[in-house]
């Protein structure tokens, strides 16, 4: 299984992109635009499609920070670029909003083909780096866009020091013990920010000097009080927002009395496979118990461990 985000086949030409005589020769009549605004993606406002824009499209628009995301080697090697109008002057960007609208990629995903899905994430994860790196990490000056977007270059002649793109690590798990009664369960938790009964699989970041297994079990206990065992690696996917790869794992809980960290989390349960094929989906308005969105790797988790019991 693909997951969402997890499908960006753009050959990123990361040898020729460092030319800028190369990269000007690919901002031409074939090349595609992407636009973002404040992390959210364009789209048509009648079907939700993405909105891929000509040159013709955007060249009034300051392209010298444009970055770019890859060649369509399926169709001509058409270039891919992506522009962030977060800073653009408003009069700018509402001529765009007359045939499309800027919305928030997650809500939009579902309904996507996950090669578009995958190439918009791109675009909104560099476009958040790019405006969250506006300043030397070293010397406190004004950095500038570099190697056609994928780096950042500090503009004192006196420190010169790059800056690339960072992905934070984060691992989520889906956790399992067989009960006494006979019947396999699995922990789930829910933040209180999210739609009432949404509970999903435990998740956090992984920390400085840390395995990905030792990660997986500090944060199921940190958060659940629950103590594990046999962690194994399952999936990743990209996870761009804003700037995280999730590290999917399942692990055995060699205890069951959960003790919920309020600073983590505001709950946890153990639930057997039939109670969570009863759940709703997200965004369901009746009560009860739901899954996570369908572009996460937590359902993919949830939906691996209720396919064990068959």
């Amino acid at each position: 299984m693909m997951l969402k985000y997890s499908e960006m086949l753009l050959d990123r030409a990361s040898n020729q992109r460092k030319s800028p005589e190369w990269l000007a020769t690919q901002k031409n009549n074939n090349s595609r635009w992407v636009l973002t605004h404040t992390d959210q993606n364009y789209f048509n406002k009648a079907n939700n499609a993405p909105l891929f824009l000509t040159l013709e499209a955007v060249q009034h628009l300051n392209l010298e920070d444009a970055v770019f995301l890859g060649l369509d080697e399926n169709n001509d090697n058409t270039p891919y670029f992506a522009l962030d109008l977060t800073h653009v002057d408003d009069v700018l960007v509402a001529a765009f909003l007359l045939e499309g609208e800027f919305s928030d990629l997650r809500k939009v995903a579902v309904i996507l083909d996950n090669q578009s899905a995958s190439l918009l994430a791109l675009a909104r994860g560099l476009g958040f780096w790019h405006r969250s790196h506006g300043f030397c990490g070293r010397c406190g000056t004004v950095n500038k866009s570099a190697t056609a977007g994928h780096a950042r270059l500090c503009t004192n002649p006196d420190c010169k020091h790059q800056t690339f793109p960072r992905t934070d690590p984060a691992v989520i798990m889906i956790v399992r013990k067989l009960f006494a009664d006979g019947i396999e369960r699995c922990l789930l938790g829910r933040q209180v920010e999210w739609p009432e009964g949404v509970y999903s699989t435990l998740a956090g970041f992984v920390d400085p000097g840390e395995t990905l297994e030792t990660a997986v079990a500090r944060e199921v206990q940190e958060e659940s009080g629950i103590a594990v065992t046999n962690v194994q690696y399952l999936a990743s996917q990209p996870w761009p927002f804003p700037s995280s790869i999730m590290l999917g794992f399942i692990a055995d809980a060699s205890s069951d009395d959960i003790q919920v960290d309020k600073h983590e989390i505001d709950d946890a349960r153990w639930f057997s496979r039939a109670e969570i094929q009863s759940f709703g989906e997200w965004g369901d308005d009746a009560p009860g118990f739901k899954v996570p969105r369908g572009d996460s790797i937590s359902s993919y988790l949830i939906a691996h461990w209720l396919s064990l019991g068959d």
